[in-house]
């Protein structure tokens, strides 16, 4: 072999072996920088999930504050319906209206209006009752601890949940199913377990599970179902708002007899969405 062929070879040798080294270097680079990403994500996730958490806690504490202050408000505004020193809503109530989460139970957009003493749009030209209608018709069935109760018209489940608070069990149709299938998923996510809610026209109750010891209906009718009637217990109480949807809408409470008799007292005019079904 020739020096200038020797020269030529040896150099060729050498290119490869430093394009080879640059190789590993770089490969070698790759994986130190790769370790050094999955090192500083490692560090850094505790703290994201602690900002995550205190972000979370901050918003709930918000929140509770904001049911705290509605359930003074309710109570101040009781007074202001009723001559008695407590007003129309009592302890226990106030208690549940205390507890459930309202802003769990309206749509995202409404969150940050929960915990005002107003309805507030669900969806599907439905609303979520004002809480002291929803504490008021509560509070007019006397709830016991061994109730079961039947609610006709479940729209968010915020009255369920604050029945759910009080009694054995609360059995609640809805006719709109998209409202129906969203109340099921929020009151089982919070926990609600002696909830049942089923799709369906609640003029004609849920006579399966009946007799009731009560009856909520959160939509006005034209006039009471006779099929919730047989379905009351006697002794049992019903509270329903009754008028058309531009005619001036009653809230009665219903009670009946031991002798199945039904006795009527209103409370006040009301304004609630119809009860629609076919009926």
């Amino acid at each position: 072999m020739s020096m200038i062929a020797a020269r030529r070879l040896r150099k060729k040798v050498t290119t490869l072996e430093l394009r080879s080294l640059a190789d590993t270097t770089g490969d070698r680079g790759l994986v130190v920088r790769q370790g050094a990403w999955m090192f500083v994500c490692m560090k850094l996730l505790p703290c994201i999930v602690l900002l995550v958490s205190m972000a979370a806690s901050a918003e709930e504490t918000s929140y509770a504050a904001a049911r705290s202050a509605m359930v003074e408000e309710l109570g101040l505004y009781a007074r202001l319906v009723d001559d008695t020193d407590d007003g129309r809503i009592g302890s226990a109530v106030m208690t549940s209206m205390g507890t459930v989460k309202r802003h769990e139970l309206v749509p995202q957009q409404q969150r940050r209006f929960a915990y005002e003493n107003r309805p507030l749009p669900i969806g599907y030209g439905q609303t979520i009752s004002q809480p002291y209608i929803v504490a008021l018709m509560t509070e007019l069935i006397e709830p016991n601890a061994d109730d079961i109760v039947l609610e006709v018209g479940t729209g968010s489940g915020y009255q369920a949940a604050v029945l759910a608070e009080l009694v054995d069990h609360v059995y609640s149709i809805e006719i709109i199913e998209e409202l129906a299938a969203r109340a099921k998923s929020d009151l089982a996510r919070l926990g609600y377990e002696n909830t049942t809610t089923r799709l369906g026209d609640g003029y004609y109750g849920w006579e399966e599970h009946g007799p009731f010891d009560a009856i909520v209906v959160t939509a006005a009718a034209s006039h009471v179902p006779p099929p919730l009637i047989e379905q009351l217990k006697p002794g049992g109480r019903m509270v329903i708002p009754v008028g058309g949807r531009f005619m001036t809408q009653t809230l009665l409470l219903l009670e009946k007899t031991d002798t199945g008799q039904m006795i009527t007292r209103q409370f006040g005019a009301v304004r609630f969405v119809p009860l629609t079904g076919k009926h």
